[in-house]
């Protein structure tokens, strides 16, 4: 049996693994973004040409 929660006149059942499996497909999700976003964030660095004054 998973956790109770009582939220106001409605009482629910935490299934635990589900949470779990959850916040890991959250966790690799928002790890996939960060990785592009680096990716993204490197090749607009390579298309900036640096200027000498």
């Amino acid at each position: 049996m998973g956790r109770l929660v009582i939220e106001e006149t409605s009482v629910y059942e935490i299934d635990e693994d589900c949470v779990k499996e959850k916040e890991l497909e959250r966790r690799k999700r928002q790890e996939k973004m960060e990785a592009e976003g680096l990716r993204e964030k490197k090749e607009r660095s390579e298309d900036v040409i640096p200027l000498s004054i």
